[in-house]
């Protein structure tokens, strides 16, 4: 017999777990790719550059289509490449659903090779994993196949192919898969999703190599590079969860965040128990893996979130030539003047302005490539690439992606010699220190 106690409680779970179906519901449209992220207590995720995908409930299951298929992507301004992904976009669209449904998901082929879809991290019947010539034949071109299960356990789950996954991973196809929670145990004012991933793409070139072990030069979020990665825009004082995954080939990230001591509250193993969670503003993201971190956006300003790795924070960086640092190449400049006077030589001085000194020698970069690092900052160029972009924090009444203004002396700037004296400082004479 059935308690009038658990009756209530059966009732109320149903009522909140309609409440977040119908939520679920909603998010049918594809969200902005320009960065607009969703309103403040919706309960949906937002996906920088990215959108969620398109679903609808049918015979008992939230339907959705996924098409395999070769894109054609933007990783920055100038920056395209041929890539391969899903409908029409790399990374593919966030999967969003919620805990306990049942979920249909149609994949169609139309790439010129066969492919699968594996739902990392996801438990789920063995026929449904999704690894090709283990537990299904592969999607041959043309054809589309049908994934069935439950999502049993809420939580920040990817999906890649399992056919291939060396090149057509290195090519593209991607994406996160999110469990919401029937009742999140800490709301959040913005839910963000990233795809952290590396790719290969020689200056000039038009398609990722999937051949590449080591020599990554675009570092991307989202499979965006800054300076084309989206800020992500709050209030002062909101909650916010960052759910991160990494598929890139080889290597793992160290995720950085100015200003916000985070904590890590899950991985796509699950939640982290509350007694071995700690602060922390840097947290290695390894390849496969997920990880959710929460904090507090306590400080109005723009602050960065980047790859701690400094290789990658830059935009297709070359590595076949030396170091010229400390170089004195005087004579060598004025004898290769003579010979190539467009040719100009950098780098004896180090690696910074170098986006700054083409645009002021009217330089021209290579077609269909991007500069090493630098996007266009409120006080120069912001001397990063790949892997980087902005948290702008900001007052409820003043939510925009213009760049902060300071409050007067709030900016670090010159030293006067009145201060320098005043305080004891000795600037010392140029020159190389050595101590011993």
């Amino acid at each position: 017999m059935v308690t009038r106690r658990e009756l209530l409680q059966t009732t109320a779970a149903a009522a909140a777990l309609s409440t977040t179906l119908a939520k679920s519901a909603a998010a049918t449209s594809s969200t902005s790719s320009t960065g607009a992220a969703p309103s403040s207590g919706t309960g949906r995720t937002w996906t920088p550059n990215g959108e969620t995908l398109a679903s609808h409930a049918s015979r008992g299951a939230r339907v959705m289509h996924l098409v395999a298929e070769e894109v054609e992507h933007e990783f920055c301004p100038g920056l395209k490449a041929r890539c391969w992904g899903y409908n029409g976009r790399t990374v593919g669209p966030t999967i969003e659903v919620v805990e306990g449904e049942r979920v249909r998901i149609y994949v169609t082929n139309r790439l010129p090779e066969p492919t699968s879809v594996h739902w990392h991290g996801l438990v789920l019947p063995n026929g449904m994993d999704g690894v090709a010539g283990l537990t299904q034949r592969p999607i041959q071109p043309g054809e589309t196949f049908a994934y069935e299960f439950d999502c049993l356990r809420a939580g920040t789950y990817m999906y890649h192919p399992h056919y291939d996954e060396m090149t057509q991973m290195a090519m593209g196809m991607m994406g996160m898969f999110i469990v919401l929670p029937r009742r999140d145990p800490r709301p959040v004012d913005l839910d963000v999703v990233m795809m952290l991933s590396e790719w290969s793409v020689p200056a000039g070139g038009s398609r990722p190599n999937p051949l590449a072990m080591a020599d990554f030069n675009i570092l991307t979020i989202n499979s965006k590079a800054f300076p084309g990665t989206a800020p992500v825009v709050v209030k002062t004082g909101a909650r916010v969860r960052f759910r991160i995954g990494n598929l890139s080939a080889m290597d793992h990230h160290a995720m950085h965040l100015h200003a916000f001591p985070f904590t890590v509250v899950a991985t796509d193993g699950g939640e982290v128990p509350p007694s071995a969670r700690f602060p922390e503003v840097t947290t290695l993201v390894a390849v496969g893996s997920t990880k959710t971190l929460e904090f507090t956006a306590a400080l109005d300003g723009d602050w960065a979130f980047h790859c701690h790795m400094t290789h990658h924070g830059m935009n297709q960086m070359g590595h076949g030539f030396p170091s010229l640092i400390g170089a004195e190449l005087t004579q060598v400049k004025a004898r290769l003047a003579k010979q190539s006077p467009s040719v100009m030589l950098m780098g004896e001085a180090g690696m910074g302005g170098m986006a700054d000194m083409f645009e002021m020698e009217g330089m021209k970069y290579p077609a269909n490539s991007i500069p090493m690092k630098g996007g266009k900052g409120p006080f120069s160029m912001i001397e990063m690439g790949g892997m980087f972009t902005v948290v702008k924090v900001r007052p409820p009444a003043q939510l925009d992606d213009e760049w902060y203004q300071h409050p007067k002396g709030t900016v670090a700037d010159l030293a006067t010699a009145a201060d320098l004296a005043a305080d004891g400082v000795v600037v010392p004479a140029t020159g190389v220190s050595a101590k011993t």
